[in-house]
């Protein structure tokens, strides 16, 4: 198959039976590949309320199309399951080397299944594939995993997917990192990998990607890479990667201070990305294929931390570990980053944990008598470097914390459910949702529980009201503190995802600069796979993903009464009183009800109508038509 590897890979980690089964080109067609053949997968071979961490579970890695080829940041990868952490749709999207490697060794998707009686890790080095005793890695941590397998193969330029001693310790919001800090963090599928006893999957591949029109697929990249070169971001996302968002959110009185109290940090210019650039930044780095190196080099000149050099970090992690947290101190939130990423966990859900913590302290529902003597005040940071060991190990009130923060607080009670940041289980990322409405939608609506790489609405940011009246027929989605509209503008964005990660392509290109419309995409895809789609047939593709994916949650339980934020953000005024975003919060109503009609769902109970799935080729049961 021109575009893709052309195989499937299983590997029954119970009997360790290994075998190939060509991909289907129609399945490839109606959901492209990565995340869109994943639930696909997911749906047909898992069935209903199956526990997360049980055999019958299967952990899925999926690349697309794009990936592997000249595509600037055809880099991606995703892995999917049920979720151990939020007992629904568990998928994670990761950059770097790994996925262009299982590409080039033939591999479109690779399912691991059952479980095995002892640690392994996978081999796929082109057509070889074997399971390897990995007794001798249980217990290190990610860095040393992947410098061990390398050594064990005898070629640096194998990549690998690795866990680390939190997710073999039972931490349920713990990833699968590979090239050391690029983290399928989200939803627990180290947690998942580990229940599996799979410790790494390490890939060298030789081959190629077919194209089918090289000279067409070569103009078409041009193009995206002039468009690239050219847009206003391009010099800053180079500089200062997506850690320019701790400027940018604090100016608009956005960014998470001290778990959602506030939206000013008044420590931002400390620990901005600008900062990180001025005292830390060595060299840019960037993923396989890409044109805009947004990732950093750092080695952390600091007496405190020795030898302390990292890549990244991303805005995430970063305003996770300072202003989630009320830390000023740039080297101890770097630390604690370095700390997240050899470990193994999410850095979202680790952050909002420790807040958390930190708020019930505040308010007297917790003491230090019951955090095991650690005082948790805004910003202590070495109770904060403690407490992540703690989580690790699953030691002492760390074990109260390490099954995420919706778990945590049914455990504490105490009023404290009620400051848990999260929806559908997972935890709520570093931008306050009253500041940004379509932002706040999409983590009500999404998929796989709070987040916001689902959709990543960033019109909402244009203010340019003659656009937003083109685009989605009213003014106000165009302006972030604006209600209306939004639902379409989710909507949108949440096609324009699932299809990102479907091709195997970074969203900071195909979804913040908008480098290619629907037509140009089904162009490129026509160049590299010679299949003949439209602009609105690949549109569809991610719109019967978005569905498909609904129906698996629904299948879970899941309805309208779920789509819904933390109550601090429906209810509470936003402070400081002097900022842009002052007073603000979310009429999530009126947004659910605009985009479940945008969606063609009933707005009653949020679900797929069987007049949507007729149109998007998909049997009431969630299955494909034909």
């Amino acid at each position: 198959m021109n575009g893709y590897g052309g195989s499937i890979l299983r590997v029954d980690l119970t009997t360790g039976a290994i075998t190939r089964q060509p991909v289907d080109p129609a399945e490839a067609r109606s959901f492209l590949g990565g995340r869109g053949l994943n639930v696909k997968r997911l749906w047909d071979e898992v069935p209903a309320h199956t526990d997360g961490l049980a055999p019958e579970n299967k952990l899925i890695f999926g690349v697309g199309p794009l990936a592997g080829s000249l595509f600037p940041g055809g880099s991606r990868f995703n892995v999917s399951g049920m979720s151990p952490q939020t007992g629904i749709l568990g998928d994670s999207n990761a950059g770097g080397f790994f996925g262009p490697e299982l590409k080039f060794a033939g591999v479109d998707q690779l399912i691991v299944e059952g479980r095995a009686e002892s640690p392994v890790y996978l081999v796929v080095w082109d057509d070889w594939v074997e399971l390897r005793d990995a007794s001798g890695l249980w217990g290190l941590d990610v860095t040393e995993t992947t410098e061990a397998i390398r050594a064990a193969l005898g070629d640096r330029d194998v990549q690998t997917a690795v866990i680390g001693p939190a997710a073999e310790n039972g931490v349920r919001f713990a990833g699968v990192f590979s090239n050391l800090v690029r983290a399928a963090a989200r939803t627990g599928m180290g947690s998942l990998m580990a229940s599996k006893n799979l410790k790494a999957v390490a890939v060298r591949g030789t081959g190629t990607v077919p194209v089918a029109d090289m000279a067409r697929f070569q103009r078409l990249i041009d193009m995206v890479d002039e468009r690239i070169y050219s847009h206003e971001e391009y010099e800053i996302r180079v500089r200062l990667g997506t850690t320019k968002l701790v400027k940018a959110m604090n100016g608009i009185g956005g960014i998470v201070t001290r778990h959602f109290k506030e939206g000013r940090f008044e420590y931002a210019d400390q620990v901005s990305g600008e900062t990180i650039e001025a005292r830390f930044k060595v060299k840019s780095k960037a993923c396989f294929s890409c044109t805009i190196p947004c990732s950093r080099f750092l080695v952390v000149d600091d007496p405190r931390f020795p030898g302390l050099k990292l890549e990244g970090p991303e805005y995430e992690p970063l305003a996770g570990f300072t202003s989630r947290i009320g830390n000023g101190d740039l080297a101890f939130a770097l630390r604690c980053i370095d700390l997240a990423n050899r470990y193994g966990m999410d850095a979202i859900a680790l952050s909002e944990v420790i807040s958390w913590t930190m708020e019930c302290q505040e308010r007297g529902i917790l003491t230090p008598a019951d955090t095991d003597g650690l005082d948790l005040s805004w910003g202590n940071m070495e109770a904060v470097l403690a407490l992540i060991d703690k989580i690790m190990r699953r030691e002492g009130f760390g074990d109260v914390l390490a099954d995420g923060v919706r778990a945590a607080a049914a455990r504490v009670g105490g009023g404290s459910e009620e400051i848990a940041m999260h929806s559908k289980g997972l935890e709520v990322f570093q931008a306050d949702p009253r500041t940004v409405k379509a932002y706040a939608l999409g983590n009500a609506v999404s998929s796989r529980g709070a987040d916001h790489l689902r959709s990543e609405p960033w019109f909402e940011f244009s203010g340019d009201a003659e656009e937003g009246i083109r685009r989605y027929g009213v003014a106000e989605s165009a302006f972030r503190l604006e209600h209306t509209g939004k639902g379409r503008v989710v909507k949108h964005f949440e096609e324009m995802a699932a299809v990102c990660d479907s091709l195997g392509v970074c969203k900071n290109t195909y979804n913040n600069m908008e480098v290619l419309d629907w037509q140009e995409t089904a162009d490129l895809l026509n160049a590299s796979t010679g299949w003949d789609m439209t602009g609105e047939e690949v549109r569809q593709a991610g719109e019967r993903i978005v569905n498909l994916e609904r129906l698996f949650i629904a299948r879970e339980g899941v309805t309208r009464k779920d789509d819904t934020l933390p109550r601090r953000f429906l209810e509470e005024p936003l402070g400081p009183s002097d900022s842009p975003s002052a007073g603000a919060m979310v009429d999530l109503d009126q947004m659910l009800d605009e985009y479940y009609e945008a969606r063609g769902w009933d707005v009653a109970t949020g679900l797929p109508t069987p007049a949507k799935l007729a149109e998007l080729g998909l049997r009431g049961d969630g299955g494909a038509e034909g």
